[in-house]
């Protein structure tokens, strides 16, 4: 099992920004399989749960994983931390020097 199959619960408050979503437009952003950024648009069905942890199903045949969703619709989701620490890695390196 690598680091991406272990499913990290998530707040359950985000479970009810995506009831209020339920029918509408999103536009998820979140880290796919490989922890690169990816996006997908459709209509938020709900929420799956699987083995693998609970996915929200946007009707186009995309499962995106709760806990690796940055934003939906511009709201911070679960992954949202994460991506503030990858985009600002670069600022916390020496850049060359010392």
């Amino acid at each position: 099992m690598d680091k991406y199959d272990a499913y990290m619960p998530v707040d359950p408050d985000f479970f009810d920004v995506l009831e209020e979503l339920r029918g509408q437009q999103v536009r998820i952003f979140w880290f796919n399989r490989h922890n690169e950024l990816a996006d997908t648009k459709g209509i938020c069905r709900g929420v799956l749960k699987a083995d693998q942890g609970e996915f929200v199903y946007t009707g186009v045949d995309q499962l995106v994983r709760l806990d690796n969703i940055i934003t939906v619709n511009g709201r911070p989701g679960p992954a949202f931390d994460k991506y503030d620490a990858y985009a600002n890695a670069c600022l916390s390196c020496m850049g060359g020097y010392e």
